[in-house]
């Protein structure tokens, strides 16, 4: 054993407490990126099974004061009413599929019944300055039937969006149907539907994409390279002792004839 003696140096003892440490550390990064996996996994099969489903009548999902759920987030929704133009107004800082700053059109959409619905029409480009209300092109005349996905309310904490106050007038930095209904004086379903139909016209605002599906596989491949390299520690421990036990034996080998050769007369 007296080979294995060099482990109890200060050197080795510290590379092997690394080591050590490393392995569990490897372990848990593998797990938290497999529960990322599962996470993401469950996501996409939810987003597309709400795409997917039939569309039904806002009012079956959504009444005033609703949270949206989950499960009701990006369901196919239809609604028949009429877009109050006269209120509309547009959230700030809103990207497009090409990456460029606008705004998003949020008018209101009176229901049969009176309720309002929030419908968010698209984006338009920011042309010149972001204080003055943009030109917004016109959304159908009269009694109107619109599609789209059901999204839940915007806040802080869920986007990073800080809601900022003392903005432009008939501007937002938040989606929020709580606070539209105390602007509009209504009673104005939970939530907001991202308008998908009628196909917008030349000039109207540009549809907001469909949500993209998360990249699932990637943590499931960092999964396994966090459990490979953390296999790999002990592996890599063990080859270094042994170069190190190889490297002792033949420095021996080598002190031993310098040794033996007979002193020069």
């Amino acid at each position: 054993m007296h080979r294995y003696r060099f482990l109890l140096s200060r050197q080795w003892v510290i590379l092997t407490l690394v080591a050590i440490a490393l392995i569990p550390t490897m372990i848990r990064l593998g797990i938290w990126q497999h529960h990322r996996y599962l996470e993401r996994t469950a996501r996409n099969d939810l987003v597309s099974s709400a795409l997917h489903a039939e569309p039904v009548p806002v009012e079956r999902l959504s009444s005033p004061g609703h949270a949206v759920t989950r499960t009701e987030k990006y369901r196919t929704v239809t609604a028949t009413g009429t877009f109050d133009t006269a209120r509309e107004v547009v959230v700030r800082r809103r990207t497009n599929s090409d990456g460029e700053v606008g705004f998003h059109v949020l008018t209101p959409f009176v229901l049969a019944d009176g309720r309002v619905l929030l419908v968010n029409r698209g984006w338009i480009p920011a042309n010149g300055v972001q204080t003055a209300f943009p030109r917004i092109p016109a959304p159908p005349a009269g009694r109107t039937t619109v599609t789209g996905r059901l999204m839940a309310d915007e806040t802080t904490a869920a986007s990073g969006i800080k809601n900022v106050k003392g903005l432009p007038d008939r501007q937002i930095m938040l989606i929020n149907s709580a606070e539209e209904a105390h602007r509009l004086g209504a009673q104005v379903l939970g939530g907001y539907v991202e308008q998908t139909a009628p196909t917008p016209r030349d000039g109207s605002p540009e549809q907001i994409s469909d949500p993209g599906s998360e990249d699932a596989p990637l943590n499931y491949a960092y999964m396994i390279q966090w459990w490979l390299f953390a296999a790999a520690v002990p592996v890599g421990w063990w080859c270094l002792v042994r170069r190190e036990i190889r490297d002792r034996q033949e420095a021996s080998a080598q002190a031993k004839p310098e040794e033996a050769e007979p002193a020069a007369v």
